[in-house]
Protein backbone atom coordinates (compact mmCIF):
# COMPACT_ATOMS: atom_id res chain seq x y z
CA UNK A 1 0.00 0.00 0.00
CA UNK A 2 1.43 3.32 -1.62
CA UNK A 3 2.01 5.39 2.09
CA UNK A 4 1.16 9.15 2.15
CA UNK A 5 4.49 9.99 2.69
CA UNK A 6 5.29 8.71 -0.73
CA UNK A 7 2.82 10.60 -1.89
CA UNK A 8 3.51 14.00 -0.09
CA UNK A 9 7.36 13.00 -2.00
CA UNK A 10 6.07 12.80 -5.52
CA UNK A 11 4.52 16.08 -5.64
CA UNK A 12 7.42 18.02 -4.19
CA UNK A 13 9.18 16.87 -7.14
CA UNK A 14 5.70 17.65 -9.38
CA UNK A 15 5.98 21.25 -7.95
CA UNK A 16 9.96 21.42 -8.88
CA UNK A 17 9.33 20.18 -11.89
CA UNK A 18 6.55 22.55 -13.20
CA UNK A 19 8.17 25.75 -12.06
CA UNK A 20 11.12 24.63 -14.11
CA UNK A 21 9.63 24.12 -17.18
CA UNK A 22 7.52 27.31 -16.70
CA UNK A 23 10.49 29.02 -16.34
CA UNK A 24 12.11 28.43 -19.26
CA UNK A 25 8.91 28.27 -21.57
CA UNK A 26 8.58 32.41 -20.09
CA UNK A 27 12.00 33.05 -20.47
CA UNK A 28 12.06 35.68 -18.30
CA UNK A 29 10.06 35.26 -15.01
CA UNK A 30 11.52 32.99 -12.15
CA UNK A 31 9.23 31.38 -9.26
CA UNK A 32 10.39 33.01 -5.42
CA UNK A 33 9.75 30.10 -3.07
CA UNK A 34 8.05 30.85 0.03
CA UNK A 35 7.68 28.53 2.80
CA UNK A 36 5.27 28.57 5.61
CA UNK A 37 4.49 26.24 8.87
CA UNK A 38 0.44 25.39 9.68
CA UNK A 39 -0.28 26.48 13.47
CA UNK A 40 -2.62 22.68 13.41
CA UNK A 41 0.18 20.59 12.11
CA UNK A 42 2.43 20.60 8.57
CA UNK A 43 2.45 23.69 5.98
CA UNK A 44 3.76 24.00 2.18
CA UNK A 45 6.05 25.72 0.05
CA UNK A 46 4.31 28.66 -2.16
CA UNK A 47 5.93 29.37 -5.60
CA UNK A 48 4.84 32.38 -7.16
CA UNK A 49 6.08 33.62 -10.78
CA UNK A 50 5.06 37.86 -11.25
CA UNK A 51 5.77 39.93 -14.47
CA UNK A 52 7.37 37.39 -16.30
CA UNK A 53 7.90 37.74 -20.28
CA UNK A 54 4.73 36.16 -20.54
CA UNK A 55 2.94 34.68 -17.04
CA UNK A 56 2.28 38.00 -15.39
CA UNK A 57 1.23 36.30 -12.10
CA UNK A 58 1.14 32.60 -11.55
CA UNK A 59 1.65 29.93 -8.40
CA UNK A 60 2.79 26.42 -8.30
CA UNK A 61 2.21 25.98 -4.58
CA UNK A 62 2.82 22.35 -1.95
CA UNK A 63 0.95 21.79 0.72
CA UNK A 64 0.88 19.15 3.25
CA UNK A 65 -0.93 19.85 6.00
CA UNK A 66 -2.73 17.79 9.14
CA UNK A 67 -4.51 17.98 12.14
CA UNK A 68 -7.76 17.16 13.55
CA UNK A 69 -10.59 16.98 11.19
CA UNK A 70 -12.26 20.03 11.25
CA UNK A 71 -16.17 19.91 11.55
CA UNK A 72 -17.40 21.50 8.42
CA UNK A 73 -14.98 18.52 6.48
CA UNK A 74 -16.77 15.73 8.65
CA UNK A 75 -20.32 17.14 7.74
CA UNK A 76 -18.94 17.04 4.14
CA UNK A 77 -18.37 13.18 4.52
CA UNK A 78 -21.72 12.40 6.33
CA UNK A 79 -19.89 12.05 9.93
CA UNK A 80 -20.71 12.80 13.52
CA UNK A 81 -19.03 16.50 14.06
CA UNK A 82 -17.74 14.93 17.40
CA UNK A 83 -15.52 11.93 15.54
CA UNK A 84 -12.33 12.10 16.65
CA UNK A 85 -10.29 11.53 13.72
CA UNK A 86 -6.76 13.00 12.14
CA UNK A 87 -6.52 14.26 9.10
CA UNK A 88 -3.76 14.24 6.33
CA UNK A 89 -3.80 16.54 2.96
CA UNK A 90 -1.26 16.78 0.39
CA UNK A 91 -0.97 18.15 -3.19
CA UNK A 92 -0.06 20.84 -5.61
CA UNK A 93 -2.46 23.65 -6.71
CA UNK A 94 -1.62 25.61 -9.64
CA UNK A 95 -2.60 29.27 -11.25
CA UNK A 96 -1.77 31.28 -14.06
CA UNK A 97 -2.46 34.54 -15.03
CA UNK A 98 -0.66 35.22 -18.35
CA UNK A 99 0.06 38.99 -19.36
CA UNK A 100 -1.71 38.70 -22.98
CA UNK A 101 -5.18 38.17 -23.55
CA UNK A 102 -4.90 35.65 -26.47
CA UNK A 103 -3.03 33.37 -23.87
CA UNK A 104 -5.80 31.52 -21.76
CA UNK A 105 -5.90 31.33 -18.25
CA UNK A 106 -4.90 27.64 -16.64
CA UNK A 107 -5.60 25.87 -13.10
CA UNK A 108 -4.27 22.65 -12.16
CA UNK A 109 -4.84 20.47 -8.89
CA UNK A 110 -3.75 17.06 -7.70
CA UNK A 111 -4.50 16.14 -4.08
CA UNK A 112 -4.30 13.25 -1.62
CA UNK A 113 -6.41 13.25 1.57
CA UNK A 114 -6.66 10.38 4.51
CA UNK A 115 -8.05 9.99 7.65
CA UNK A 116 -6.70 8.11 10.64
CA UNK A 117 -10.41 5.65 10.64
CA UNK A 118 -8.67 4.52 7.21
CA UNK A 119 -10.73 6.95 4.67
CA UNK A 120 -8.69 7.90 1.90
CA UNK A 121 -8.84 9.47 -1.33
CA UNK A 122 -7.48 11.32 -4.37
CA UNK A 123 -8.72 14.28 -6.10
CA UNK A 124 -7.95 17.06 -8.45
CA UNK A 125 -8.80 18.24 -12.22
CA UNK A 126 -7.23 20.83 -14.66
CA UNK A 127 -9.28 23.31 -16.85
CA UNK A 128 -8.67 26.29 -19.31
CA UNK A 129 -9.99 29.88 -19.55
CA UNK A 130 -9.49 31.43 -22.18
CA UNK A 131 -9.97 34.94 -22.92
CA UNK A 132 -10.97 35.05 -26.45
CA UNK A 133 -12.31 31.48 -27.26
CA UNK A 134 -10.48 29.84 -29.82
CA UNK A 135 -12.14 26.43 -31.31
CA UNK A 136 -8.69 24.84 -32.27
CA UNK A 137 -7.34 25.49 -29.15
CA UNK A 138 -10.35 24.38 -27.10
CA UNK A 139 -9.94 21.15 -29.28
CA UNK A 140 -6.01 20.69 -28.60
CA UNK A 141 -6.66 20.92 -24.94
CA UNK A 142 -9.15 18.74 -24.58
CA UNK A 143 -7.16 15.90 -27.11
CA UNK A 144 -4.77 16.13 -24.82
CA UNK A 145 -6.83 15.39 -21.52
CA UNK A 146 -8.27 12.57 -23.31
CA UNK A 147 -4.99 10.70 -24.34
CA UNK A 148 -4.24 10.99 -21.00
CA UNK A 149 -7.64 9.44 -19.00
CA UNK A 150 -7.78 6.94 -21.98
CA UNK A 151 -4.41 5.48 -20.61
CA UNK A 152 -6.13 4.32 -17.29
CA UNK A 153 -9.64 3.85 -18.23
CA UNK A 154 -11.55 4.80 -21.17
CA UNK A 155 -14.57 6.37 -19.00
CA UNK A 156 -12.72 8.47 -17.58
CA UNK A 157 -12.19 11.77 -20.12
CA UNK A 158 -15.80 11.08 -20.12
CA UNK A 159 -16.95 11.05 -17.33
CA UNK A 160 -14.46 13.80 -15.35
CA UNK A 161 -15.24 16.17 -18.73
CA UNK A 162 -18.97 16.28 -17.44
CA UNK A 163 -18.19 16.87 -14.04
CA UNK A 164 -15.41 19.60 -15.05
CA UNK A 165 -18.74 21.26 -16.85
CA UNK A 166 -20.84 20.97 -14.09
CA UNK A 167 -18.20 22.24 -11.35
CA UNK A 168 -16.97 25.04 -13.46
CA UNK A 169 -19.85 26.11 -13.41
CA UNK A 170 -20.46 30.25 -12.00
CA UNK A 171 -24.01 29.07 -11.32
CA UNK A 172 -25.17 33.14 -10.50
CA UNK A 173 -23.90 34.09 -14.01
CA UNK A 174 -25.05 30.79 -15.73
CA UNK A 175 -21.92 30.24 -17.60
CA UNK A 176 -19.02 28.10 -17.21
CA UNK A 177 -15.67 29.75 -16.20
CA UNK A 178 -13.97 28.44 -19.11
CA UNK A 179 -13.98 25.52 -21.81
CA UNK A 180 -13.55 23.26 -19.05
CA UNK A 181 -11.38 20.27 -18.97
CA UNK A 182 -11.63 17.17 -16.49
CA UNK A 183 -12.42 17.16 -12.70
CA UNK A 184 -12.72 14.47 -10.43
CA UNK A 185 -13.27 14.06 -6.69
CA UNK A 186 -13.01 11.28 -3.99
CA UNK A 187 -11.19 8.22 -6.24
CA UNK A 188 -10.90 5.48 -3.64
CA UNK A 189 -10.23 1.93 -4.48
CA UNK A 190 -13.55 0.79 -6.13
CA UNK A 191 -14.79 -1.08 -8.83
CA UNK A 192 -11.65 -2.91 -9.21
CA UNK A 193 -9.32 0.28 -9.03
CA UNK A 194 -6.46 0.45 -6.55
CA UNK A 195 -4.75 3.07 -4.34
CA UNK A 196 -1.92 2.64 -6.36
CA UNK A 197 -3.73 2.62 -9.97
CA UNK A 198 -5.69 5.77 -9.05
CA UNK A 199 -2.30 7.08 -8.21
CA UNK A 200 -0.70 6.54 -11.68
CA UNK A 201 -3.74 8.21 -13.20
CA UNK A 202 -3.02 11.32 -10.77
CA UNK A 203 -0.05 11.36 -11.56
CA UNK A 204 0.30 11.12 -15.35
CA UNK A 205 -2.40 14.25 -15.09
CA UNK A 206 0.24 16.23 -13.44
CA UNK A 207 2.79 15.72 -15.62
CA UNK A 208 0.57 16.47 -18.68
CA UNK A 209 0.38 19.87 -17.14
CA UNK A 210 3.58 21.86 -18.32
CA UNK A 211 3.44 20.38 -21.86
CA UNK A 212 0.36 21.39 -22.33
CA UNK A 213 0.50 25.20 -21.27
CA UNK A 214 3.98 25.58 -22.36
CA UNK A 215 2.40 25.20 -26.00
CA UNK A 216 -0.38 27.60 -25.49
CA UNK A 217 2.16 30.15 -24.01
CA UNK A 218 4.62 29.59 -27.57
CA UNK A 219 1.32 29.42 -29.75
CA UNK A 220 -0.65 32.44 -28.16
CA UNK A 221 1.97 34.96 -26.46
CA UNK A 222 3.22 36.73 -30.09
CA UNK A 223 -0.21 37.59 -30.87
CA UNK A 224 -0.85 41.28 -31.12
CA UNK A 225 -4.08 42.83 -29.51
CA UNK A 226 -4.74 46.29 -28.55
CA UNK A 227 -6.48 48.03 -25.58
CA UNK A 228 -9.67 46.70 -26.07
CA UNK A 229 -9.01 43.13 -25.40
CA UNK A 230 -7.25 44.29 -22.17
CA UNK A 231 -9.82 45.85 -20.75
CA UNK A 232 -11.65 42.54 -21.90
CA UNK A 233 -8.91 39.99 -19.91
CA UNK A 234 -9.40 42.14 -17.29
CA UNK A 235 -14.03 41.76 -17.17
CA UNK A 236 -12.48 37.84 -18.00
CA UNK A 237 -10.73 37.45 -14.52
CA UNK A 238 -13.76 39.27 -12.74
CA UNK A 239 -15.45 36.15 -13.67
CA UNK A 240 -12.74 34.15 -12.63
CA UNK A 241 -12.79 35.30 -8.77
CA UNK A 242 -16.31 35.32 -8.57
CA UNK A 243 -15.93 31.64 -9.22
CA UNK A 244 -13.00 31.24 -6.82
CA UNK A 245 -14.52 33.28 -4.05
CA UNK A 246 -17.76 31.86 -4.23
CA UNK A 247 -17.86 28.10 -5.98
CA UNK A 248 -14.26 27.14 -5.28
CA UNK A 249 -14.39 23.85 -2.65
CA UNK A 250 -10.25 23.94 -2.86
CA UNK A 251 -10.52 27.80 -1.42
CA UNK A 252 -13.20 26.91 1.53
CA UNK A 253 -10.71 24.19 2.47
CA UNK A 254 -8.04 25.59 3.16
CA UNK A 255 -9.79 28.54 5.04
CA UNK A 256 -11.14 25.82 7.16
CA UNK A 257 -8.27 24.12 8.16
CA UNK A 258 -6.57 27.92 8.98
CA UNK A 259 -4.46 26.72 5.67
CA UNK A 260 -2.31 30.22 4.85
CA UNK A 261 -4.44 32.77 3.29
CA UNK A 262 -1.96 33.98 0.82
CA UNK A 263 -1.06 30.74 -0.64
CA UNK A 264 -5.00 29.81 -1.24
CA UNK A 265 -5.58 33.10 -2.46
CA UNK A 266 -2.53 32.79 -4.99
CA UNK A 267 -5.09 32.15 -7.89
CA UNK A 268 -6.40 35.66 -7.93
CA UNK A 269 -5.48 37.52 -10.75
CA UNK A 270 -2.87 40.85 -10.26
CA UNK A 271 -5.56 42.78 -11.53
CA UNK A 272 -9.72 42.41 -12.52
CA UNK A 273 -12.13 44.69 -13.60
CA UNK A 274 -16.38 44.87 -13.06
CA UNK A 275 -18.26 46.72 -15.12
CA UNK A 276 -21.79 47.26 -14.55
CA UNK A 277 -23.94 45.26 -16.80
CA UNK A 278 -21.74 44.79 -19.43
CA UNK A 279 -22.71 43.56 -22.93
CA UNK A 280 -20.49 43.04 -25.45
CA UNK A 281 -21.16 44.13 -29.31
CA UNK A 282 -23.29 41.82 -31.26
CA UNK A 283 -20.99 39.00 -33.21
CA UNK A 284 -17.80 40.58 -31.71
CA UNK A 285 -15.04 38.38 -30.93
CA UNK A 286 -16.15 38.58 -26.76
CA UNK A 287 -20.04 37.95 -28.06
CA UNK A 288 -19.03 34.66 -29.54
CA UNK A 289 -16.88 33.50 -26.56
CA UNK A 290 -19.52 33.91 -24.05
CA UNK A 291 -22.06 32.06 -26.77
CA UNK A 292 -19.20 29.18 -25.99
CA UNK A 293 -19.06 29.30 -22.56
CA UNK A 294 -21.82 26.89 -21.45
CA UNK A 295 -21.47 22.78 -20.79
CA UNK A 296 -21.91 20.02 -22.77
CA UNK A 297 -19.78 21.10 -26.10
CA UNK A 298 -17.94 18.20 -27.34
CA UNK A 299 -14.65 19.60 -28.21
CA UNK A 300 -13.36 15.82 -29.21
Amino acid sequence: MIAKEEIKDWFIGLQGSICKQLEEADGNGKFIADQWERPGGGGGISRVLSNGKIIEKGGVNFSAVWGQTPAPTLKTLGLASETQSEFFATGVSIVLHPASPMVPIIHMNVRYFEMSNGIWWFGGGIDLTPHYLVEEDAQYFHKQLKAVCDQHHPSYYRDFKNWADDYFFIKHRNETRGIGGIFFDNLKADNGFTKESRFEFVKSVGLSFAPIYTYFMKKNSTLPYSEKEKQWQYLRRGRYVEFNLVWDRGTKFGLETDGRTESILMSLPPQANWVYNFSPEANSAEAKTLLLLKKGIDWV
